[in-house]
């Protein structure tokens, strides 16, 4: 592979299923396990080969643009990085379009609520034209699927199939040996208004170069994670705690505290007379008083007095007395009771 991998991260949606969180904050800054999400799915490409001389492009809206480049200067100041401004918001395929001018070359596609557990050094030997991650799932129909021949070559791409005869659910991420292939067929694409409710798919473009010929095969992942509603944010939350981000022997807690492991709770947290854990994820700069919590993210800032809470989101900065239950608020939220 003489050029380096482009690194395409659309993000220009707002995010809706995971409101109230995502109203002032954009969905790959929530956060998860004492990141964020985007963190983790950054994280996923230190295997990509030359990854040292790769460029990050962020497909996003005006809105979150500030928020997402801030993060970036913070924490990967030396990285690479664009944010072409997805003007329009029309779906996938639409999002490659409005960055077009970035991508050159071999490149990746990654959906930002998608985290996989994959090696990606094999991309510097290979020879198929693209290569789209794949999970093979109980019940395929509620995602898109891959079809594929006898010789393992990728024939097309169906959403949301009526039968269960072809299980292997794309993830949401993709590769092309030259960004120029599929470029063409999301020209092609709009040109023929090929969308669904208002918006263009990658699935249909793809299908353009699998009928010109483009040969891609699948690659398969055993573990892929989503982030993009809240049952599945908490779920991955507790996987993520459950394999390497589990900070609970580094914990001393304090008198009348008991932390059940899994947790992460950040150094400068404070939990006080309170049940903490299992599966909980604490930010910084929180504080935790007579509280019983589990299962649950706390955001930066928060504080939290006489609650009993499970299955819970909290994002930044809220003050909350007295819940009992579950609960879903928005950064600056205040609810006593």
């Amino acid at each position: 592979m003489e050029k380096a991998i482009k690194i395409l991260i659309p993000m220009g949606g707002f995010g809706s299923r995971l409101r109230p969180l995502t109203w002032s904050r954009p969905k790959p800054l929530v956060s998860l396990a004492g990141k964020t999400v985007i963190d983790f799915v950054l994280e996923m490409f230190k295997t990509v080969p030359n990854v040292e001389t790769s460029e990050f492009i962020f497909s996003v809206n005006a809105q979150v643009e500030p928020q997402i480049r801030e993060h970036m200067a913070r924490f990967y100041p030396d990285w690479k990085v664009q944010f072409p401004i997805d003007t329009v918001m029309r779906g996938q395929s639409d999002a490659l379009w409005q960055a077009k001018e970035a991508l050159t070359g071999p490149l990746l596609i990654v959906f930002s609520d998608t985290i996989i557990e994959n090696d990606f050094s094999f991309l510097l030997d290979e020879e198929a034209d693209g290569v789209i991650w794949v999970k093979p799932v109980p019940d395929p129909r509620r995602f898109g699927v891959t079809l594929v021949d006898e010789d393992g070559w990728i024939t097309e791409l169906i959403e949301k199939p009526d039968d269960m005869s072809n299980n292997l659910a794309m993830v949401g991420c993709y590769y092309f040996k030259d960004a120029a292939t599929i470029l063409s067929a999301v020209e092609e694409q709009i040109d023929k208004e090929l969308y669904l409710k208002g918006e263009f798919y990658l699935a249909d473009a793809i299908n353009i170069l699998l009928n010109r010929g483009l040969k891609m095969r699948v690659e398969k992942v055993d573990v892929w994670l989503d982030s993009g509603t809240p049952e599945s944010l908490l779920e991955t939350n507790c996987y993520l705690l459950d394999h390497g981000f589990d900070n609970s022997d580094k914990l001393t807690p304090t008198e009348n505290t008991v932390i059940i492991p899994p947790v992460f709770i950040h150094p400068t947290a404070q939990v006080l007379q309170s049940v903490v854990g299992p599966y909980v994820s604490i930010g910084e700069n929180v504080t935790i008083k007579d509280c019983l919590v589990r299962e649950s993210i706390i955001g930066p800032g928060s504080q939290l007095k006489s609650c009993r809470l499970a299955d819970s989101l909290i994002g930044h900065s809220v003050t909350l007395k007295g819940q009992t239950g579950r609960a879903n608020l928005g950064d600056n939220s205040c609810a006593n009771q």
